[in-house]
């Protein structure tokens, strides 16, 4: 594996240190770091007294780590649920009815693979989003925080080369991320009149211009 969120909650592994049965490689600890996204999120947009979350039930996990992290801090969050690809543009129009002043989007299965329509329906609805993984802003999305997947997927080739020469899946511990990117899109931002906090631009490993 090189792209689960959380493996332990998941029920892949038994542990990320003695992971057991048939599956290893590397955890993405996105449901971790959903907080981080929210006062990323916040401090891009402090205007924003309402956050959209927009998720599917497989990012259950997710979700409720939002809710977590907003309750905590006495931010409010709107839940915008889906089931498949038809219900997304809903969802934003869902989002802009509510009055929601940014958006946080999850990297489950259903969002992941189509960043440039979500990128598109942001702008179109004038909404910052925040989005987990790199590949959503260098589509046009305005702002990711997680985990480096292109190194995550270089690591995945290390535990494929052990477990051909007789290492035991079960006995590899699972890997987390050494490093976490912090990417802004200039063009994005301007696009929806919005002015990147400098202290912002300075955390970044990339400004996208």
């Amino acid at each position: 594996m090189t792209t689960v969120s959380d493996p332990v909650s998941s029920g892949y592994v038994h542990s990320l240190r003695h992971p057991g049965g048939n599956i290893t490689g590397l955890s993405l600890q996105s449901v971790e770091t959903t907080g981080k996204r929210l006062e990323l999120l916040k401090e891009l947009v402090p205007s924003a007294a309402l956050v959209a979350v927009l998720w599917e039930r497989p990012g259950l996990l997710y979700w409720q780590a939002a809710e977590a992290a907003a309750r905590e801090r006495g931010w409010k969050l709107v839940s915008i649920e889906i089931e498949h690809a038809g219900e997304i543009e809903g969802a934003f129009s869902a989002a802009t009815d509510a009055r929601a002043g940014a958006l946080l989007v999850f990297s489950t299965p259903l969002f992941f693979p189509q960043p440039r329509r979500l990128a598109e329906l942001a702008a179109r609805s004038r909404l910052p989003a925040m989005y987990e993984l790199r590949p959503h802003v260098e589509a046009g999305g305005l702002i990711s925080y997680g985990a480096d997947i292109n190194e995550i997927w270089r690591r995945g080739a290390v535990f494929v080369d052990k477990i051909l020469k007789g290492a035991k899946p079960g006995d590899l511990p699972v890997e987390q991320p050494s490093k976490f990117e912090l990417v802004v899109n200039l063009r994005a931002a301007k696009a929806l009149g919005l002015t990147i906090p400098p202290s912002l631009l300075l955390r970044a490993d990339q400004v996208i211009e």
